[in-house]
């Protein structure tokens, strides 16, 4: 696709490098995940289970009994999924709670909660209604508050926190009409003029924009003198001249999203309100995403229980042939998997989260296996709560409380669900930027040796460094303690299933998937990331043995910790057992699948090889371009700006 006049041409290599410089280079603290990619199971990363301190705690849990009374009292999911939209006063109310400062500091009038208790909140809100657990989240994960957190001066952070804390709504602008995943093509341009810039754009996809008071916007700085250059971020406020929201989107779930289209003309924005030095905007979005990423599966989190309670309660009342339906085996085993299924991505959040708040460790790698798991493992589970449900599972709630049954919105979940895998880095996206961070100790004793554009002193240099680390890095996958029967015998207590075997599976696993990411480098060398197939199951490989790994420590938390220790034991076990079936799976694909064939198959689906297999249906599409002219410029729409007072 060519580019159009007012968006940059860039080439792939030019693609890559603008997304390796966003990067976070250096690994400054240990990494559980990172380690597990290289073969190292560091289980004393994780292991005993980090705890929060007592006030942390009460703190959290007073706040969550005020939230739990709210969302019981004073949110009508039903209304808000009939009429697509979320009324004022249950936005004010959060507002009057202190919701939109779960996670700003008590200093600037926030309530100062943990990342724990921040995602049980979202988790609490997002199961009375996920398009409130999405107004949240995307105020405070990525809008103005984190981005000021981390990289925000005191002023700044003085002018804007207070308002975000208790009445400003925040929104983060990056995507537009033809940019997604690769912002090298950011169109958006903020020009220098003497103390402001003028900001020029569209912006597409804006979470919370139709109703924002803030903006977070990613525009791209022209290189001039004195004038570094190169995408940048900004606090602009909504209200400014030429900023217009065009468009209010609608979607097959979130239906109360206030989701929009921002057009910005020659709108002004002071020096004062730039985050960050010119540049520095992708780093900005990525380092912000870090920890910003748990909100998703938090949500995800309380749509399994939801998923589990309302199986539990329909498969004990629906009977078929002569006994509930949960004792026929087929619908048994699909409440099994949603059963163990959430209680390891609770395991996975809450571990991630807290190491979060202890910023003892590294946690980009976790956190983003959190979103990818979460997203893709709560889809599954909502699925299987349709089936379980039967064509009640396929009719609305409104419908099923019309003729006189529960009104259980069990296809609404489904769809609120589906854009998680999209949300935040699509799947397909997160298996990149994980891979990336994955191979990244190889990258950086190898690299040069599959870059092409290295001199030759250059890669036997690369050459040299490659053959130390390797030459004491590959023994070590040889053998380990997973080999050792009585290794991790803290998990195998007097009176409880046996875990130890499970934890000597992920570290034999772990050795594996080095082994296998190691011959792949060799076999692939500079192709390697072209094997997007492969990479993605190294990846999910990864994200089942953490979550192996978590379900298990999180079982022997609760063992010492609560009264539900031996039911804790049981569903990591289930889990475990079950997601070991998968990695089997996935070890397997890695060296027989379909990829080579597949990739026959999509050009001749797009040289036109299979046309006629097309004939015989009509297209219900309606008329216009596939993506939408985005060129600057005066809007030509009404604004639909709907500031919540």
């Amino acid at each position: 696709m060519s580019a159009t006049p007012h968006q940059p041409a860039v080439t792939e290599r030019e693609a890559r490098q603008v997304a390796e410089a966003a990067r976070e280079q250096d690994w400054r603290k240990p990494s559980f995940a990172k380690e597990l990619f290289l073969g190292r199971f560091r289980l004393d990363l994780i292991h005993p289970h980090p705890m929060p301190p007592d006030e942390d705690v009460q703190r959290g849990e007073e706040f969550l009994t005020k939230l739990r009374d709210f969302c019981e009292t004073k949110v009508d999911s039903a209304l808000i999924e009939r009429e697509a939209r979320i009324p004022d006063e249950t936005i004010n109310g959060l507002k009057e709670l202190g919701a939109l400062g779960m996670k700003i500091d008590t200093k600037y009038g926030g309530l100062g909660l943990t990342q724990v208790y921040y995602n049980k909140a979202l988790a609490l809100v997002g199961s009375a209604n996920p398009a409130l657990g999405a107004l949240l989240s995307a105020h405070q994960s990525i809008g103005v508050p984190q981005p000021l957190k981390l990289f925000g001066t005191q002023e700044q952070r003085d002018i804007f926190l207070p308002r975000c804390a208790r009445t400003d709504i925040s929104a983060f602008l990056l995507t537009e009409p033809d940019v997604g995943s690769d912002p090298a093509r950011l169109a958006t341009s903020a020009v220098p003029d003497g103390d402001d810039y003028v900001l020029d754009g569209v912006k597409l996809w804006t979470t919370n924009g139709v109703v924002a008071d803030l903006l977070v916007v990613m525009a791209r700085v022209p290189k001039s003198e004195g004038h570094k250059g190169g995408i940048t971020a900004f606090v602009v406020e909504t209200a400014s001249e030429g900023v217009t929201v065009e468009n209010r989107n609608a979607f097959m779930g979130l239906r109360g999203l206030e989701n929009g289209v921002t057009r910005l003309h020659q709108v002004r924005v002071p020096a004062a309100n730039r985050i960050g030095p010119e540049g520095a905007g992708l780093k900005i979005a990525l380092t912000t995403l870090n920890t910003g990423r748990l909100s998703l599966p938090a949500m995800c989190v309380g749509a399994g229980k939801w998923c589990l309670k309302i199986a539990r309660e329909w498969s004990s009342v629906r009977e078929q042939w002569g006994k509930p339906v949960a004792f026929h085996e087929a619908v048994g085993a699909k409440i099994s998997f949603i059963a163990a299924t959430t209680f390891a991505l609770e395991a996975v959040l809450d571990l991630s989260s807290q190491m979060a708040d202890e910023n003892r460790n590294d946690i980009r790698i976790e956190a983003a296996l959190a979103k990818l798991y979460g997203s893709e493992m709560a889809w599954l589970m909502a699925d299987e709560l349709v089936q379980i449900r039967g064509g009640r599972g396929f009719e609305t709630a409104d419908s099923l409380a019309a003729r006189g049954e529960r009104a259980v919105p069990a296809e609404q979940v489904l769809r609120d669900l589906r854009i998680n895998r999209i949300f935040e880095g699509s799947t397909e996206i997160m298996h990149l930027l994980i891979a990336r961070e994955a191979v990244d100790a190889h990258l950086s004793v190898a690299g040069d040796l599959i870059d092409p554009e290295k001199s030759l002193s250059d890669k036997a240099k690369a050459g040299a460094n490659a053959g130390v680390f390797y030459a004491k890095w590959l023994p070590k996958l040889v053998a380990g303690p997973g080999q050792l029967p009585r290794s991790y015998g803290d998990f195998h207590p007097a009176g409880h299933v046996d875990l130890s075997g499970h934890l000597r599976y992920v570290e034999r696993s772990a050795r594996k998937l080095a082994r296998s990411t190691f011959y792949a480098m060799s076999r692939w060398q500079g192709r390697m990331e072209t094997k997007q197939g492969f990479l993605g199951r190294i990846v999910d490989i990864g994200a089942e043995l953490f979550a192996m790994s978590a379900a298990c420590v999180r079982a022997e938390l609760l063992r010492t910790t609560e009264e539900h220790g031996r039911e804790a034991y049981q569903l990591a076990d289930a889990f475990c057992s079950q997601s070991r079936v998968r990695v089997e799976e996935l070890f397997g694909r890695l060296w027989s699948n379909t990829d080579d064939l597949d990739r026959k198959v999509v050009k001749g689906v797009l040289g036109g090889a299979y046309t006629w297999l097309e004939e015989g249906v009509v297209d219900p599409s309606g008329e216009g371009p596939w993506i939408a002219d985005a060129t600057p410029g005066p809007s030509e729409r009404e604004n639909v700006h709907r500031p919540i007072r």
